[in-house]
Protein backbone atom coordinates (compact mmCIF):
# COMPACT_ATOMS: atom_id res chain seq x y z
CA UNK A 1 0.00 0.00 0.00
CA UNK A 2 1.07 3.67 -0.22
CA UNK A 3 -0.63 5.28 3.15
CA UNK A 4 -0.37 9.55 3.50
CA UNK A 5 0.56 10.48 7.64
CA UNK A 6 -1.05 13.76 8.06
CA UNK A 7 0.20 15.17 11.67
CA UNK A 8 -0.98 18.16 13.77
CA UNK A 9 2.03 20.68 14.25
CA UNK A 10 3.04 20.12 17.52
CA UNK A 11 6.24 18.13 18.54
CA UNK A 12 3.89 15.29 20.49
CA UNK A 13 2.19 14.71 17.29
CA UNK A 14 5.17 14.90 14.91
CA UNK A 15 7.34 12.47 16.64
CA UNK A 16 5.01 9.53 17.13
CA UNK A 17 3.58 9.98 13.42
CA UNK A 18 7.35 9.87 12.33
CA UNK A 19 7.77 6.68 14.42
CA UNK A 20 4.91 5.07 13.03
CA UNK A 21 5.80 6.17 9.44
CA UNK A 22 9.13 4.06 9.94
CA UNK A 23 6.78 0.87 11.44
CA UNK A 24 4.48 0.76 8.68
CA UNK A 25 7.47 1.09 6.11
CA UNK A 26 9.84 -1.92 7.88
CA UNK A 27 6.21 -3.64 7.26
CA UNK A 28 6.72 -3.32 3.57
CA UNK A 29 4.21 -0.16 2.61
CA UNK A 30 5.40 3.46 1.36
CA UNK A 31 4.66 5.99 2.87
CA UNK A 32 3.97 10.00 2.52
CA UNK A 33 4.11 12.12 5.37
CA UNK A 34 3.38 15.75 5.80
CA UNK A 35 4.73 18.49 7.80
CA UNK A 36 6.69 22.02 7.21
CA UNK A 37 10.06 22.79 6.24
CA UNK A 38 11.27 23.38 10.09
CA UNK A 39 9.88 20.28 11.46
CA UNK A 40 11.09 18.26 9.08
CA UNK A 41 15.07 19.72 9.47
CA UNK A 42 14.71 19.29 13.56
CA UNK A 43 11.98 16.48 13.95
CA UNK A 44 12.04 13.87 10.96
CA UNK A 45 15.11 11.85 10.44
CA UNK A 46 14.23 8.44 8.54
CA UNK A 47 16.77 5.83 8.31
CA UNK A 48 18.61 5.07 5.01
CA UNK A 49 17.30 1.88 4.69
CA UNK A 50 13.97 3.16 4.84
CA UNK A 51 14.54 6.32 2.72
CA UNK A 52 13.24 4.52 -0.45
CA UNK A 53 9.85 4.02 1.16
CA UNK A 54 9.48 6.87 3.25
CA UNK A 55 8.70 10.25 1.01
CA UNK A 56 8.48 13.44 3.15
CA UNK A 57 6.52 16.27 1.93
CA UNK A 58 7.46 19.78 3.10
CA UNK A 59 4.23 21.90 2.75
CA UNK A 60 5.18 26.02 4.07
CA UNK A 61 2.68 27.71 6.19
CA UNK A 62 1.34 31.07 5.05
CA UNK A 63 1.93 33.75 6.54
CA UNK A 64 -0.81 34.91 9.30
CA UNK A 65 -1.39 38.07 11.38
CA UNK A 66 -0.68 37.51 15.10
CA UNK A 67 1.55 34.25 14.46
CA UNK A 68 5.31 34.54 14.74
CA UNK A 69 7.34 34.54 11.33
CA UNK A 70 9.37 31.18 12.97
CA UNK A 71 6.35 29.14 14.66
CA UNK A 72 5.69 25.85 12.84
CA UNK A 73 5.16 24.23 15.97
CA UNK A 74 3.36 24.62 19.22
CA UNK A 75 6.63 24.84 21.15
CA UNK A 76 7.28 28.14 18.65
CA UNK A 77 4.36 29.41 20.50
CA UNK A 78 5.07 32.79 23.18
CA UNK A 79 1.76 31.91 24.35
CA UNK A 80 -1.16 29.36 24.60
CA UNK A 81 -3.46 31.77 23.25
CA UNK A 82 -2.00 31.73 19.78
CA UNK A 83 -3.26 28.09 19.19
CA UNK A 84 -6.16 28.96 16.88
CA UNK A 85 -3.73 31.03 14.68
CA UNK A 86 -1.31 27.90 14.54
CA UNK A 87 -4.54 25.99 13.36
CA UNK A 88 -5.52 28.74 10.69
CA UNK A 89 -2.39 28.69 8.96
CA UNK A 90 -2.62 24.85 8.85
CA UNK A 91 -5.73 24.62 7.67
CA UNK A 92 -4.50 27.19 5.11
CA UNK A 93 -1.62 25.09 3.70
CA UNK A 94 -2.52 21.66 4.34
CA UNK A 95 -5.76 21.21 3.45
CA UNK A 96 -4.86 21.98 -0.37
CA UNK A 97 -1.72 19.86 0.09
CA UNK A 98 -2.88 16.83 0.87
CA UNK A 99 -5.85 17.61 -2.57
CA UNK A 100 -2.93 17.98 -4.52
CA UNK A 101 -1.72 14.99 -3.32
CA UNK A 102 -4.71 12.81 -3.86
CA UNK A 103 -4.89 13.91 -7.51
CA UNK A 104 -5.28 11.34 -9.93
CA UNK A 105 -1.48 10.87 -11.26
CA UNK A 106 -1.28 11.46 -14.68
CA UNK A 107 0.77 8.18 -15.39
CA UNK A 108 -1.76 5.43 -15.82
CA UNK A 109 1.28 2.78 -14.53
CA UNK A 110 0.57 5.00 -10.66
CA UNK A 111 -1.86 5.45 -8.83
CA UNK A 112 -3.16 7.65 -6.13
CA UNK A 113 -2.66 6.86 -2.12
CA UNK A 114 -4.90 3.84 -0.91
CA UNK A 115 -5.21 5.85 2.66
CA UNK A 116 -5.19 8.87 4.24
CA UNK A 117 -4.09 8.50 8.54
CA UNK A 118 -5.17 11.88 10.02
CA UNK A 119 -4.76 13.13 13.01
CA UNK A 120 -7.21 14.73 15.30
CA UNK A 121 -6.73 18.52 13.67
CA UNK A 122 -7.04 18.23 10.19
CA UNK A 123 -10.86 17.93 10.14
CA UNK A 124 -11.02 18.22 6.24
CA UNK A 125 -9.74 15.50 5.34
CA UNK A 126 -11.86 12.65 5.26
CA UNK A 127 -13.87 14.89 3.35
CA UNK A 128 -10.95 15.81 0.54
CA UNK A 129 -9.69 11.89 0.55
CA UNK A 130 -13.21 11.01 -0.18
CA UNK A 131 -13.75 13.53 -3.15
CA UNK A 132 -10.38 11.39 -4.92
CA UNK A 133 -12.11 7.94 -3.82
CA UNK A 134 -9.58 7.42 -0.93
CA UNK A 135 -10.40 5.96 2.73
CA UNK A 136 -9.53 7.76 5.38
CA UNK A 137 -8.39 6.55 8.73
CA UNK A 138 -8.38 8.69 12.49
CA UNK A 139 -5.17 7.79 13.84
CA UNK A 140 -5.78 8.66 17.94
CA UNK A 141 -2.42 9.45 19.95
CA UNK A 142 -4.48 9.63 22.98
CA UNK A 143 -5.04 6.28 25.01
CA UNK A 144 -8.60 4.83 24.45
CA UNK A 145 -9.90 5.67 27.93
CA UNK A 146 -8.89 9.12 27.62
CA UNK A 147 -10.80 9.11 24.07
CA UNK A 148 -13.87 7.33 25.36
CA UNK A 149 -14.17 9.87 27.89
CA UNK A 150 -15.43 12.31 25.64
CA UNK A 151 -17.86 9.93 24.09
CA UNK A 152 -19.30 9.24 20.58
CA UNK A 153 -18.35 11.96 17.56
CA UNK A 154 -21.11 14.18 18.07
CA UNK A 155 -20.49 14.76 21.66
CA UNK A 156 -16.93 15.95 20.82
CA UNK A 157 -18.46 18.39 17.99
CA UNK A 158 -20.94 19.92 20.99
CA UNK A 159 -24.08 17.78 19.86
CA UNK A 160 -26.27 14.53 21.08
CA UNK A 161 -26.86 13.56 24.82
CA UNK A 162 -23.27 13.01 26.00
CA UNK A 163 -21.80 16.43 24.90
CA UNK A 164 -20.58 18.24 28.21
CA UNK A 165 -21.77 21.61 28.53
CA UNK A 166 -20.32 22.96 31.99
CA UNK A 167 -17.21 21.90 33.74
CA UNK A 168 -19.15 20.00 36.12
CA UNK A 169 -20.00 17.36 33.55
CA UNK A 170 -16.19 16.83 33.26
CA UNK A 171 -15.79 16.20 37.16
CA UNK A 172 -18.14 12.88 36.63
CA UNK A 173 -17.50 9.68 34.92
CA UNK A 174 -20.05 9.28 31.84
CA UNK A 175 -23.06 7.26 32.53
CA UNK A 176 -22.23 4.98 29.02
CA UNK A 177 -19.31 4.00 30.97
CA UNK A 178 -20.46 0.17 32.26
CA UNK A 179 -17.81 -0.40 34.44
CA UNK A 180 -15.91 1.00 37.70
CA UNK A 181 -13.15 3.63 36.77
CA UNK A 182 -12.22 6.81 38.13
CA UNK A 183 -11.33 8.94 34.82
CA UNK A 184 -12.77 12.32 35.21
CA UNK A 185 -11.59 15.34 35.67
CA UNK A 186 -10.15 17.70 39.02
CA UNK A 187 -12.63 20.49 39.55
CA UNK A 188 -10.09 23.03 38.66
CA UNK A 189 -8.66 20.74 35.11
CA UNK A 190 -12.51 21.07 34.64
CA UNK A 191 -12.71 24.94 34.94
CA UNK A 192 -9.59 25.56 32.81
CA UNK A 193 -10.67 23.80 29.72
CA UNK A 194 -13.87 25.97 30.01
CA UNK A 195 -11.87 29.03 30.78
CA UNK A 196 -11.78 32.43 28.59
CA UNK A 197 -8.85 32.77 26.42
CA UNK A 198 -7.88 36.10 24.94
CA UNK A 199 -8.04 34.76 21.62
CA UNK A 200 -11.62 33.11 20.40
CA UNK A 201 -10.35 29.51 20.27
CA UNK A 202 -12.80 29.20 16.90
CA UNK A 203 -10.89 32.38 15.36
CA UNK A 204 -9.78 29.24 12.90
CA UNK A 205 -13.50 28.66 12.13
CA UNK A 206 -13.08 25.29 13.82
CA UNK A 207 -12.37 24.70 17.77
CA UNK A 208 -10.29 21.70 18.94
CA UNK A 209 -12.59 19.11 19.87
CA UNK A 210 -15.19 19.49 17.15
CA UNK A 211 -12.05 18.94 14.71
CA UNK A 212 -11.50 15.56 16.43
CA UNK A 213 -14.95 14.56 16.27
CA UNK A 214 -15.19 15.43 12.52
CA UNK A 215 -12.22 13.66 11.75
CA UNK A 216 -13.38 10.71 13.52
CA UNK A 217 -17.01 11.02 12.35
CA UNK A 218 -15.44 11.07 8.71
CA UNK A 219 -12.92 8.51 8.87
CA UNK A 220 -13.78 4.69 7.86
CA UNK A 221 -11.74 3.15 11.06
CA UNK A 222 -10.03 4.66 13.96
CA UNK A 223 -6.31 3.63 15.09
CA UNK A 224 -5.55 4.04 18.80
CA UNK A 225 -2.30 4.17 19.48
CA UNK A 226 -3.10 1.56 22.65
CA UNK A 227 -3.09 -2.08 23.00
CA UNK A 228 -5.47 -4.98 23.71
CA UNK A 229 -3.16 -6.35 26.86
CA UNK A 230 -3.01 -2.45 28.58
CA UNK A 231 -7.10 -1.64 27.93
CA UNK A 232 -9.47 -4.00 26.33
CA UNK A 233 -12.32 -2.56 27.98
CA UNK A 234 -12.11 1.26 26.77
CA UNK A 235 -11.06 -0.32 23.23
CA UNK A 236 -14.48 -2.18 23.30
CA UNK A 237 -16.46 0.81 24.57
CA UNK A 238 -15.22 2.85 21.69
CA UNK A 239 -16.44 0.55 19.12
CA UNK A 240 -19.55 0.84 20.57
CA UNK A 241 -19.56 4.91 20.80
CA UNK A 242 -18.38 5.06 17.74
CA UNK A 243 -20.01 2.63 15.61
CA UNK A 244 -17.00 2.05 13.72
CA UNK A 245 -13.93 -0.61 13.66
CA UNK A 246 -11.51 0.38 16.14
CA UNK A 247 -8.03 -1.30 16.28
CA UNK A 248 -5.04 -0.70 18.42
CA UNK A 249 -1.99 0.05 16.46
CA UNK A 250 0.29 -0.53 19.32
CA UNK A 251 2.18 1.86 21.30
CA UNK A 252 5.62 2.49 19.51
CA UNK A 253 7.51 3.86 21.72
CA UNK A 254 10.55 4.99 19.80
CA UNK A 255 13.81 3.05 20.36
CA UNK A 256 16.70 4.07 22.59
CA UNK A 257 20.28 4.31 20.77
CA UNK A 258 21.98 0.63 20.71
CA UNK A 259 23.69 1.96 24.33
CA UNK A 260 22.98 3.94 26.96
CA UNK A 261 26.25 4.63 28.66
CA UNK A 262 28.74 7.52 27.06
CA UNK A 263 29.76 5.44 24.07
CA UNK A 264 28.84 6.58 21.30
CA UNK A 265 27.47 9.91 22.68
CA UNK A 266 27.29 12.15 19.29
CA UNK A 267 23.52 11.30 19.09
CA UNK A 268 22.89 12.32 22.83
CA UNK A 269 22.61 16.25 21.42
CA UNK A 270 25.55 17.21 23.59
CA UNK A 271 24.69 15.81 27.15
CA UNK A 272 27.48 13.76 27.81
CA UNK A 273 28.23 14.73 31.05
CA UNK A 274 24.37 14.46 32.10
CA UNK A 275 25.11 10.43 30.46
CA UNK A 276 28.53 10.47 32.61
CA UNK A 277 26.25 11.39 35.83
CA UNK A 278 23.76 8.53 35.41
CA UNK A 279 26.37 6.08 34.66
CA UNK A 280 28.03 7.28 38.33
CA UNK A 281 24.56 6.78 40.12
CA UNK A 282 23.20 3.37 41.57
CA UNK A 283 20.89 1.07 39.59
CA UNK A 284 17.03 2.26 39.72
CA UNK A 285 17.87 5.70 42.13
CA UNK A 286 17.83 8.68 39.94
CA UNK A 287 14.33 10.74 39.35
CA UNK A 288 14.18 12.04 35.79
CA UNK A 289 11.95 15.33 35.47
CA UNK A 290 10.17 16.69 31.93
CA UNK A 291 7.32 17.82 31.24
CA UNK A 292 7.11 17.81 27.64
CA UNK A 293 6.62 20.55 24.74
CA UNK A 294 3.20 21.93 24.71
CA UNK A 295 2.96 22.86 27.91
CA UNK A 296 4.04 26.39 29.37
CA UNK A 297 5.28 26.13 33.08
CA UNK A 298 4.83 29.19 35.10
CA UNK A 299 7.28 30.62 37.14
CA UNK A 300 5.77 30.00 40.63
CA UNK A 301 5.13 26.08 39.02
CA UNK A 302 8.95 25.65 38.20
CA UNK A 303 9.92 26.97 42.07
CA UNK A 304 7.66 24.77 43.17
CA UNK A 305 9.22 21.52 41.22
CA UNK A 306 12.93 22.75 42.07
CA UNK A 307 12.50 23.12 45.40
CA UNK A 308 10.57 19.64 45.70
CA UNK A 309 12.83 17.59 43.98
CA UNK A 310 15.42 19.45 46.66
CA UNK A 311 13.79 18.24 49.45
CA UNK A 312 13.25 15.11 48.41
CA UNK A 313 16.56 14.32 48.76
CA UNK A 314 17.03 12.10 45.51
CA UNK A 315 19.25 12.23 42.94
CA UNK A 316 17.57 13.78 39.65
CA UNK A 317 17.57 15.02 36.24
CA UNK A 318 15.55 17.83 35.04
CA UNK A 319 15.14 18.43 31.77
CA UNK A 320 14.36 21.75 32.29
CA UNK A 321 12.17 24.77 30.17
CA UNK A 322 12.19 28.32 31.04
CA UNK A 323 8.85 29.53 32.55
CA UNK A 324 6.94 30.11 29.12
CA UNK A 325 9.56 29.74 26.60
CA UNK A 326 9.44 27.10 23.91
CA UNK A 327 13.16 26.91 24.09
CA UNK A 328 14.75 26.97 27.84
CA UNK A 329 16.37 29.77 29.28
CA UNK A 330 18.37 30.61 32.30
CA UNK A 331 15.49 31.87 34.30
CA UNK A 332 12.92 30.19 36.59
CA UNK A 333 14.86 28.58 38.71
CA UNK A 334 14.92 29.74 42.68
CA UNK A 335 17.75 31.84 43.58
CA UNK A 336 21.26 29.21 44.02
CA UNK A 337 19.52 25.67 43.32
CA UNK A 338 21.91 24.58 40.86
CA UNK A 339 24.67 25.16 43.46
CA UNK A 340 23.04 23.60 46.66
CA UNK A 341 22.21 20.58 44.70
CA UNK A 342 25.37 20.13 42.54
CA UNK A 343 26.57 16.31 42.91
CA UNK A 344 23.05 15.60 43.54
CA UNK A 345 20.97 16.92 40.54
CA UNK A 346 21.58 17.80 37.22
CA UNK A 347 19.48 20.48 35.25
CA UNK A 348 19.74 19.76 31.57
CA UNK A 349 18.93 23.11 29.47
CA UNK A 350 17.50 22.64 25.49
CA UNK A 351 17.04 19.99 23.84
CA UNK A 352 17.56 16.10 25.74
CA UNK A 353 17.40 12.31 25.24
CA UNK A 354 14.40 11.65 26.93
CA UNK A 355 14.27 8.14 25.12
CA UNK A 356 18.06 7.16 26.05
CA UNK A 357 17.75 8.79 29.46
CA UNK A 358 14.94 6.78 30.62
CA UNK A 359 16.45 3.41 29.08
CA UNK A 360 19.45 4.08 31.35
CA UNK A 361 19.85 1.79 34.54
CA UNK A 362 19.87 4.29 36.80
CA UNK A 363 16.54 6.06 36.07
CA UNK A 364 14.02 5.04 38.36
CA UNK A 365 10.72 7.29 38.24
CA UNK A 366 9.70 9.61 35.94
CA UNK A 367 8.20 13.09 37.23
CA UNK A 368 6.04 13.63 34.47
CA UNK A 369 2.89 15.98 32.97
CA UNK A 370 1.28 12.29 31.84
CA UNK A 371 1.10 13.38 28.31
CA UNK A 372 1.12 9.88 26.24
CA UNK A 373 4.20 9.90 24.66
CA UNK A 374 5.88 10.00 27.75
CA UNK A 375 3.89 7.79 29.74
CA UNK A 376 4.65 5.23 26.50
CA UNK A 377 8.27 5.68 26.66
CA UNK A 378 8.92 5.45 30.30
CA UNK A 379 6.61 2.43 30.99
CA UNK A 380 8.33 0.84 27.90
CA UNK A 381 11.26 0.97 30.20
CA UNK A 382 9.45 -0.31 33.50
CA UNK A 383 9.89 3.33 34.98
CA UNK A 384 7.75 4.11 37.49
CA UNK A 385 5.57 7.28 36.91
CA UNK A 386 4.98 10.37 39.42
CA UNK A 387 2.24 12.48 37.44
CA UNK A 388 1.59 15.97 37.70
CA UNK A 389 -1.18 16.88 34.43
CA UNK A 390 -0.92 20.00 33.23
CA UNK A 391 -3.37 20.25 30.47
CA UNK A 392 -5.51 18.23 27.69
CA UNK A 393 -5.69 14.41 28.48
CA UNK A 394 -2.94 14.47 30.90
CA UNK A 395 -5.80 14.37 34.23
CA UNK A 396 -6.82 11.45 32.59
CA UNK A 397 -4.20 9.79 31.86
CA UNK A 398 -3.25 9.94 35.78
CA UNK A 399 -6.37 8.50 36.82
CA UNK A 400 -5.91 6.01 34.80
CA UNK A 401 -2.54 4.88 35.64
CA UNK A 402 -2.82 5.55 39.20
CA UNK A 403 -5.73 2.42 38.84
CA UNK A 404 -3.28 0.26 36.67
CA UNK A 405 -0.88 1.08 40.00
CA UNK A 406 2.11 2.24 38.17
CA UNK A 407 2.55 5.55 39.79
CA UNK A 408 1.39 7.61 41.94
CA UNK A 409 -0.48 11.59 41.09
CA UNK A 410 1.10 14.75 42.87
CA UNK A 411 -1.43 16.06 45.66
CA UNK A 412 -2.87 19.57 44.59
CA UNK A 413 -5.04 22.14 45.63
CA UNK A 414 -8.25 20.90 44.43
CA UNK A 415 -9.65 24.45 44.16
CA UNK A 416 -7.18 26.63 42.04
CA UNK A 417 -4.71 23.33 41.23
CA UNK A 418 -1.20 24.87 43.17
CA UNK A 419 1.41 22.13 44.38
CA UNK A 420 4.00 22.91 46.65
CA UNK A 421 7.64 21.59 47.01
CA UNK A 422 6.62 19.47 49.98
CA UNK A 423 3.88 17.58 47.24
CA UNK A 424 6.13 17.25 44.63
CA UNK A 425 8.66 16.00 47.43
CA UNK A 426 6.13 13.70 49.22
CA UNK A 427 5.00 11.67 45.69
CA UNK A 428 9.00 11.30 45.35
CA UNK A 429 9.81 9.81 48.22
CA UNK A 430 6.23 7.53 48.34
CA UNK A 431 7.54 5.95 44.76
CA UNK A 432 11.49 5.59 45.55
CA UNK A 433 11.48 5.17 48.81
CA UNK A 434 8.34 3.70 50.80
CA UNK A 435 7.04 0.18 50.70
CA UNK A 436 4.55 2.00 48.06
CA UNK A 437 7.59 2.00 45.70
CA UNK A 438 8.13 -1.88 45.30
CA UNK A 439 4.44 -2.69 44.34
CA UNK A 440 4.48 0.60 41.92
CA UNK A 441 8.06 -1.32 40.52
CA UNK A 442 6.60 -4.81 39.94
CA UNK A 443 3.87 -3.48 37.97
CA UNK A 444 5.92 -0.47 35.93
CA UNK A 445 7.84 -3.95 34.89
CA UNK A 446 4.73 -5.74 34.27
CA UNK A 447 3.72 -2.89 32.25
CA UNK A 448 7.11 -2.94 30.76
CA UNK A 449 6.09 -6.08 28.86
CA UNK A 450 3.33 -4.28 27.30
CA UNK A 451 4.56 -0.76 26.38
CA UNK A 452 7.69 -2.27 25.40
CA UNK A 453 7.53 -5.64 23.75
CA UNK A 454 8.40 -4.62 20.35
CA UNK A 455 6.83 -7.77 18.80
CA UNK A 456 3.22 -7.39 20.62
CA UNK A 457 3.36 -3.33 19.03
CA UNK A 458 4.10 -4.65 15.82
CA UNK A 459 1.82 -7.71 15.88
CA UNK A 460 -1.00 -4.74 16.66
CA UNK A 461 0.17 -2.47 13.39
CA UNK A 462 0.25 -5.34 11.22
CA UNK A 463 -3.73 -5.70 12.16
CA UNK A 464 -4.61 -2.39 11.49
CA UNK A 465 -2.42 -2.75 7.85
CA UNK A 466 -4.28 -5.49 7.28
CA UNK A 467 -7.71 -3.66 7.78
CA UNK A 468 -6.54 -1.72 5.72
CA UNK A 469 -5.24 -3.79 2.87
CA UNK A 470 -8.67 -6.02 2.93
CA UNK A 471 -10.66 -2.79 2.46
CA UNK A 472 -8.68 -0.35 0.00
CA UNK A 473 -10.85 1.08 -2.97
CA UNK A 474 -7.98 0.59 -5.19
CA UNK A 475 -8.34 -3.27 -4.80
Amino acid sequence: MHVVLLPWLAFGHIIPFTELAKRIARQGHRVTLLSTPRNTRRLIHIPTDLAALIRVVDVPLPRVEHLPETAEASIDLPSDDLRPYLRLAYDAAFAPALSDLLQPPESPSRRPPDWVLTDYAAYWAPEAAARHGVPCAYVSLYCAAALAFFGPPDALMGRGRHAKASPEDLTVVPDFVPFPTAIAYRGHEARGIFAPVAVPDDVSGVAELYRSGMSIAGSQVVGIRSSNEFEPEWLRLLGELYQKPVIPVGLFPPLPPPTTTTQDVAVAGGHEAALRWLDGQAPGSVVYAAFGSEAKLTAPQLEAIALGLEASGLPFLWAFRAPGAGDAGEGGLPEGFEERVTGRGVVCRGWVPQVRFLAHGSVGAFLTHAGWNSVTEGLARGVKLVMLPLMFDQGLNARHLVKKKVGVEVARDEEDGSFAPRDIAAALRRVMVEDDGKELGIKAREAARVFGNDEANDRCLRDFLRYLSEHDSHQ
